[in-house]
């Protein structure tokens, strides 16, 4: 397996802390983020069971927990043939313990599916159910050694790519041969997940399209998500083409400057929402209130954007800022005619200030 067995043994143990303070008897993790976060292993359609005391179980497809086991500190693993199986098995697990209040994360995650919580309510009528997704992200925002090395990889991975990105783009070549260039050099990179995105219009997320093309004269932004042993750094870039105008050198400019700004007002203890208001009054006085999209920041890790997420998930934008988390800055972009503009890179908060990952 990737990393020390006691590193995910202490996650599980803290969380079970966190499962009995809120007096929630078990957890239920089917997001696939916080399932590798205890496990240490990405497994696709993940169903791991947390006691509030006890060991954890996971449930995996028939033949698959040889395998898993390699790849996985936890020993109780349960293999199932059909889906009716492991809802038998996790309806079992819960009667068995006792248990009257049992934690899901409501998240928007691969496999956090509202279906499941509708069956899982249907199958435990008497069981309260709980949102667990603040305990799971209070524990994933700050992270540890392990963490910090496995994101400074990826960062290296990334920055690799966006060399790649400056050197392929070139008028008339599509958003995704672009994207598919890039893409080769990170996943060879050892990179097993990464996100890239190629916009050559004002998308402020875009999924590389293959009849967008470069054109003669304009902006070519490109955002990268590369991952090392799970765990993300994420950048973005924006190229010029030719001579794009002079909105687009002043929008540059001026992105320049809140990046530099960002960087000097993001500092352990300072609440999200007061340097978000920063950058409000700054594009306003800079003559680019319209074009500005809210936020400035999100949490990075094992996914490309997490919590805190203040461009999203609203009440994380009175988050403060803590040692170790990793964040992404600056996130949003200038979205002119021509193009989105942006410049974001992603930092790990120390005491004495950011250290950069890519």
């Amino acid at each position: 397996m990737r990393g020390d067995e006691d590193i995910f043994r202490r996650r599980v143990r803290r969380f079970q802390a966190l499962l009995r303070e809120k007096e929630v008897d078990g957890a239920v993790i089917r997001t696939l983020s916080s399932f590798i976060y205890f496990t240490g292993t990405k497994w696709l359609r993940p169903s791991l069971l947390i006691p509030a005391e006890g060991e954890p179980v996971v449930f995996v497809v028939r033949n698959e927990g040889e395998t898993f086991r390699k790849r996985s500190w936890i020993e109780n693993v349960v293999e199932y043939q059909r889906v009716e199986d492991l809802m038998a098995g996790v309806v079992s697990w819960i009667n068995r313990n006792g248990m009257e209040r049992v934690g899901l994360e409501f998240g928007v995650e691969r496999d956090a599916y509202l279906l499941f919580l509708k069956l899982f309510q249907r199958l435990n009528p008497t069981v309260e159910v709980v949102d667990v997704l603040d305990l799971t992200m209070e524990l994933r925002m700050v992270k540890d050694g392990w963490e910090l090395d496995n994101i400074r990889k990826a960062g290296e991975i990334a920055r690799r790519g966006m060399e790649v990105a400056g050197e392929v783009i070139e008028p008339g070549k599509s958003e995704l041969e672009i994207a598919a260039e890039v893409m080769r050099e990170i996943m060879l990179s050892g990179s097993e997940d990464p996100k890239v995105y190629v916009s050559t219009t004002p998308r402020a997320h875009a999924e590389p399209f293959r009849d967008m093309r470069v054109p003669e004269n304009g902006v070519v932004t490109v955002v990268i998500g590369a991952d090392w042993n799970h765990y993300y750094a994420n950048t973005a870039r924006t190229f010029t083409v030719g001579e794009p105008g002079e909105r687009v050198r002043k929008a540059i400019e001026v992105k320049e400057e809140a990046y530099r700004l960002a960087l000097e007002e993001t500092k352990v203890g300072v609440p999200l929402n007061s340097v978000e208001r920063r950058f409000s009054n700054f594009f306003k006085e800079k003559g680019f209130e319209r074009e500005y999209i809210a936020g400035y920041t999100h949490g990075v890790g094992l996914l490309i954007e997490e919590l805190p997420m203040p461009t999203i998930v609203v009440p994380t934008r009175a988050q403060r800022v803590r040692e170790n988390m990793v964040l992404s800055i600056i996130h949003s972009p200038l979205m002119l005619p021509e193009g989105a503009i942006k410049h974001e890179d992603t930092y790990i908060v120390k005491k004495n200030g950011l250290e950069s990952v890519t």
